[in-house]
Protein backbone atom coordinates (compact mmCIF):
# COMPACT_ATOMS: atom_id res chain seq x y z
CA UNK A 1 0.00 0.00 0.00
CA UNK A 2 1.27 3.61 -0.81
CA UNK A 3 1.57 6.53 1.13
CA UNK A 4 -1.24 8.21 1.51
CA UNK A 5 -1.70 12.35 2.09
CA UNK A 6 -3.66 11.46 5.43
CA UNK A 7 -1.42 8.27 6.96
CA UNK A 8 0.60 10.51 9.52
CA UNK A 9 -0.73 13.73 11.45
CA UNK A 10 -0.41 17.73 9.38
CA UNK A 11 2.87 18.67 10.76
CA UNK A 12 4.65 15.32 10.08
CA UNK A 13 6.05 13.87 6.91
CA UNK A 14 5.90 17.42 4.86
CA UNK A 15 7.94 16.36 1.82
CA UNK A 16 5.86 13.07 1.50
CA UNK A 17 2.28 15.00 1.63
CA UNK A 18 4.13 17.43 -1.08
CA UNK A 19 5.04 14.77 -3.27
CA UNK A 20 1.47 13.46 -2.78
CA UNK A 21 -0.37 16.62 -3.52
CA UNK A 22 1.76 18.25 -6.55
CA UNK A 23 1.61 14.67 -8.25
CA UNK A 24 -2.23 15.04 -8.02
CA UNK A 25 -2.06 18.18 -9.57
CA UNK A 26 0.19 17.58 -12.16
CA UNK A 27 -2.25 14.36 -12.98
CA UNK A 28 -5.10 16.88 -13.64
CA UNK A 29 -3.35 19.73 -14.58
CA UNK A 30 -1.94 17.11 -17.48
CA UNK A 31 -6.10 16.15 -18.30
CA UNK A 32 -7.03 19.84 -18.45
CA UNK A 33 -3.90 20.48 -20.75
CA UNK A 34 -4.75 17.35 -22.85
CA UNK A 35 -8.35 18.20 -23.02
CA UNK A 36 -7.65 22.34 -23.90
CA UNK A 37 -5.40 21.47 -26.02
CA UNK A 38 -7.59 18.97 -28.37
CA UNK A 39 -11.09 20.66 -27.99
CA UNK A 40 -10.25 24.31 -26.82
CA UNK A 41 -7.36 26.33 -28.39
CA UNK A 42 -5.86 24.20 -31.04
CA UNK A 43 -2.13 25.53 -30.42
CA UNK A 44 -0.01 25.40 -34.11
CA UNK A 45 3.42 23.82 -33.62
CA UNK A 46 5.50 21.94 -30.37
CA UNK A 47 6.26 24.95 -28.92
CA UNK A 48 2.80 26.17 -28.28
CA UNK A 49 1.52 23.28 -27.79
CA UNK A 50 4.25 22.63 -24.76
CA UNK A 51 3.25 26.37 -23.32
CA UNK A 52 -0.22 25.62 -23.19
CA UNK A 53 0.60 22.74 -20.79
CA UNK A 54 2.82 24.56 -18.89
CA UNK A 55 0.19 27.35 -18.20
CA UNK A 56 -2.03 25.11 -17.36
CA UNK A 57 -0.46 22.29 -15.13
CA UNK A 58 1.92 24.59 -13.57
CA UNK A 59 -0.80 27.20 -11.10
CA UNK A 60 -2.17 23.49 -10.58
CA UNK A 61 1.45 22.59 -8.96
CA UNK A 62 2.41 25.43 -7.31
CA UNK A 63 -1.33 26.33 -5.55
CA UNK A 64 -0.69 22.62 -4.61
CA UNK A 65 2.40 23.22 -3.37
CA UNK A 66 1.81 26.32 -1.59
CA UNK A 67 -1.50 24.36 0.10
CA UNK A 68 0.55 21.56 1.40
CA UNK A 69 3.43 23.79 2.20
CA UNK A 70 1.97 26.29 4.10
CA UNK A 71 -0.85 24.20 6.45
CA UNK A 72 2.92 21.62 7.42
CA UNK A 73 4.63 25.08 8.18
CA UNK A 74 1.47 26.49 9.90
CA UNK A 75 1.06 23.47 11.73
CA UNK A 76 4.73 23.24 13.06
CA UNK A 77 5.22 26.14 14.02
CA UNK A 78 1.70 26.83 15.73
CA UNK A 79 2.02 23.77 17.18
CA UNK A 80 -1.90 22.98 16.63
CA UNK A 81 -3.75 20.89 14.43
CA UNK A 82 -7.11 22.61 14.08
CA UNK A 83 -9.24 24.38 11.30
CA UNK A 84 -7.20 27.73 11.27
CA UNK A 85 -4.16 26.23 9.39
CA UNK A 86 -6.25 24.30 6.70
CA UNK A 87 -8.11 28.29 6.21
CA UNK A 88 -4.90 30.46 6.36
CA UNK A 89 -3.42 27.61 4.08
CA UNK A 90 -6.22 27.90 1.44
CA UNK A 91 -5.70 31.71 1.82
CA UNK A 92 -2.21 31.12 0.43
CA UNK A 93 -3.65 28.84 -2.74
CA UNK A 94 -6.20 31.73 -3.39
CA UNK A 95 -3.55 34.09 -2.94
CA UNK A 96 -1.44 32.04 -5.86
CA UNK A 97 -4.25 31.71 -7.93
CA UNK A 98 -4.84 35.49 -7.91
CA UNK A 99 -1.56 36.33 -8.83
CA UNK A 100 -1.33 33.94 -11.81
CA UNK A 101 -4.55 35.62 -13.17
CA UNK A 102 -2.87 38.86 -12.30
CA UNK A 103 -5.86 40.20 -10.52
CA UNK A 104 -6.05 41.18 -6.52
CA UNK A 105 -9.76 40.49 -6.63
CA UNK A 106 -9.55 37.24 -7.91
CA UNK A 107 -7.16 36.72 -5.57
CA UNK A 108 -9.15 38.29 -2.67
CA UNK A 109 -12.06 36.23 -3.35
CA UNK A 110 -10.54 33.39 -4.40
CA UNK A 111 -8.61 33.20 -0.98
CA UNK A 112 -11.70 33.05 0.61
CA UNK A 113 -13.34 30.38 -1.34
CA UNK A 114 -10.12 28.13 -1.11
CA UNK A 115 -10.25 29.26 2.59
CA UNK A 116 -13.72 27.88 3.08
CA UNK A 117 -12.72 25.34 1.02
CA UNK A 118 -10.13 24.02 2.81
CA UNK A 119 -11.83 24.59 6.27
CA UNK A 120 -14.56 21.64 5.26
CA UNK A 121 -11.91 19.57 3.79
CA UNK A 122 -10.49 19.68 7.23
CA UNK A 123 -13.91 18.67 8.46
CA UNK A 124 -14.48 15.69 6.83
CA UNK A 125 -11.10 14.64 7.52
CA UNK A 126 -11.45 15.64 11.37
CA UNK A 127 -15.19 13.47 11.83
CA UNK A 128 -13.77 10.74 9.50
CA UNK A 129 -16.93 11.74 6.73
CA UNK A 130 -16.89 9.59 3.45
CA UNK A 131 -16.28 12.32 0.47
CA UNK A 132 -17.87 9.19 -1.63
CA UNK A 133 -20.22 7.13 -0.73
CA UNK A 134 -19.17 3.44 -1.84
CA UNK A 135 -22.30 1.93 -1.07
CA UNK A 136 -25.51 2.86 -2.60
CA UNK A 137 -28.85 2.02 -3.49
CA UNK A 138 -29.52 0.44 -7.21
CA UNK A 139 -32.53 2.39 -8.54
CA UNK A 140 -34.94 0.88 -11.80
CA UNK A 141 -32.86 1.58 -14.61
CA UNK A 142 -29.26 2.02 -15.13
CA UNK A 143 -26.51 0.11 -15.89
CA UNK A 144 -26.55 -2.15 -13.65
CA UNK A 145 -30.21 -2.92 -13.43
CA UNK A 146 -30.11 -6.97 -14.24
CA UNK A 147 -28.96 -7.22 -10.50
CA UNK A 148 -31.95 -6.08 -9.22
CA UNK A 149 -34.24 -8.75 -8.35
CA UNK A 150 -37.90 -8.56 -9.82
CA UNK A 151 -39.40 -11.83 -8.74
CA UNK A 152 -42.15 -11.25 -6.88
CA UNK A 153 -42.14 -14.55 -4.91
CA UNK A 154 -39.47 -16.49 -3.82
CA UNK A 155 -38.81 -19.87 -5.54
CA UNK A 156 -40.20 -22.90 -3.66
CA UNK A 157 -37.17 -25.45 -2.31
CA UNK A 158 -36.80 -28.72 -3.35
CA UNK A 159 -38.05 -31.74 -2.28
CA UNK A 160 -35.39 -33.44 -2.01
CA UNK A 161 -32.22 -34.15 0.35
CA UNK A 162 -28.42 -33.74 -1.01
CA UNK A 163 -27.13 -35.73 1.82
CA UNK A 164 -28.04 -37.21 5.22
CA UNK A 165 -26.23 -33.88 7.08
CA UNK A 166 -28.00 -31.19 5.22
CA UNK A 167 -31.79 -30.47 6.53
CA UNK A 168 -34.40 -29.43 4.42
CA UNK A 169 -35.30 -25.54 4.85
CA UNK A 170 -37.98 -24.65 8.06
CA UNK A 171 -40.77 -23.66 5.29
CA UNK A 172 -41.31 -26.90 3.77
Amino acid sequence: MSYQYYDTPDGEDCFKKLWISTKYASMIGLAASTGDVLLLSHPKGYFQTAARYVVITAPLVGMAATFTLSTCALTSIRKRDDHLNYFLGGCATGSVYGAVRKCGVTGFVSSLIFGVGAVVLKSFVVNDWPFFRMKYARAYGGVDHYLNDWTLLKPYPRRWKKSADEELPENV
